[in-house]
């Protein structure tokens, strides 16, 4: 026997190789050994038939928030969203601090299945609860020499820095907190991710002057090539869209200054701005699901919040969703499944500094293989606006390997076909 496994006649979309079409595929001792047109099954100790599936490289989801227990009811489970739900690699965005790092590394990193890395919280408390208590995101709570030391020497899981440029942070202390943010990013030489988006709400004494069309023409002038501008579909105030519904200027200015965008999905996502995002040429380069403990439907932890002050993140409670959900939301607003593989694969690999590791199904490489349901048919989505758009495609995981280990998608959070129809 040749092989291990031969995952038999599925289509195979592999950006980084060029490849787009029906293939087989070979693992040998959790590694991928071949692609090809044909392999016969009889040179295999298992096959698999995927016909009618997708076979993509082990999908990537750039926003992850699954710092379990340690970030209160904000962390979820990594296998969940993760091995669980067809992903094979998360990146937590801000859960772990340079305090709580070394608790990420022990409780997640080493002991879950899928792969998890971590964008370093800018803020010394990290994500904790969500950003609930606005109190703690202050520039004092930030300490750009630890948490540069942390990065520098945690380099194999931290991959980025993040920090939010939003109204109610602006209203409260202005862009002192992104400017030390933008200082930690450089001096540790790794991409600084950006929330846009009102999230924390205004303090009692309103926005303090701040109009939320200029933070973008405020940040953007601090940022690097490769820095990451997130939620670029987000309805809140601040965002890629101006109170005039139309892009900000500086959007395609920072594209071609190299910054890049990622969407972000989760409670922000709004198919409105998508579609005005999109018409004015914004295609983001990566897709995370942004899923967490206040927008996923998951047990409430005995002791944490009931609601996050931002009621927005509570609406996807009533629901299920995935990486892939998020897949099939960017078909449904017409992008090709062709632009949205590379979202998931090639590009976070890229932002990773991983593209010799991730994101392709090259031989030699550690197998980690996502395989998908392309159903066709009539469904309904709905936004956190609650506006609908229908959608003749639906993405389903089915399951995938890790190192070559299956992991069937069974999580309780992915929806039921059904649900959606």
């Amino acid at each position: 026997m040749l092989y291990d496994l031969v995952l038999r006649g599925g289509r195979v979309i592999n950006p980084a190789q060029n490849i787009n079409g029906v293939h087989d595929v070979a693992i040998k001792d959790g590694r991928i050994a071949a692609v090809l047109p044909s392999i016969a099954p009889s040179s295999a100790k298992e096959t698999v038939d995927v016909a009618g599936k997708l076979v993509l490289p082990g999908l990537i989801d750039t926003h992850g928030h699954v710092f379990e227990y340690v970030t209160g009811r904000f962390g979820l489970e990594a296998d969940l969203c993760g091995v669980r739900s067809g992903v094979t690699t998360i990146v937590d965005q801000g859960g772990p601090s340079c305090m709580t790092l070394p608790a990420f590394r022990a409780h997640v990193v080493e002991t879950k299945q899928t792969r998890a890395l971590a964008f370093l919280s800018a803020y010394l408390v990290g994500g904790m609860e969500g950003h609930y208590y606005p109190s703690l995101y202050k520039p004092d709570c930030v300490d750009v020499e630890a948490t540069v030391k942390s990065a520098l020497e945690n380099r194999d899981i931290v991959k980025g820095i993040k920090a939010h440029a939003e109204l109610g942070g602006f209203a409260r202390w202005g862009i002192e907190v992104i400017k030390l943010a933008a200082e930690i990013g450089k001096r540790a030489n790794l991409p600084l991710y950006i929330h846009f988006g009102q999230l924390w709400g205004l303090p009692e004494s309103g926005a303090n002057g701040v109009d939320p069309d200029t933070i973008l023409d405020q940040v953007v002038p601090l940022l690097r090539p490769g820095d990451v501008l997130a939620h670029p579909f987000t309805r809140h105030p601040g965002g890629f869209v101006n109170r005039e519904g139309k892009v900000h200027p500086i959007v395609k200015e920072a594209l071609a200054r190299g910054l890049k965008t990622d969407v972000g999905h989760g409670s922000h996502f709004s198919y409105r701005m998508a579609r005005i995002a999109l018409d004015a040429g914004i295609v983001p380069d990566t897709l995370g699901a942004d899923m967490h403990g206040y927008n996923t439907r998951v047990p409430k932890p005995k002791g944490t919040p009931d609601a996050h002050p931002d009621k927005e993140h509570m609406f996807f409670g009533q629901t299920r969703f995935s990486l892939v959900s998020a897949m099939t939301s960017m078909l449904a607003l017409g992008l090709t499944i062709e632009q949205i593989v590379p979202m998931v694969t090639t590009h976070p690999a890229t932002m990773l500094g991983m593209e010799n590791e991730l994101g392709s199904l090259k031989p030699g490489r550690e197998a980690d293989v996502s395989v998908l349901h392309d159903e066709r048919g009539s469904w309904t989505l709905q936004d956190n606006e609650r506006t609908k758009l229908r959608t003749d495609r639906m993405l389903r995981p089915y399951f995938c390997l890790r190192a070559g280990k299956r992991h069937d998608s069974d999580a309780s959070i992915l929806p039921p076909l059904a649900v959606a129809a």
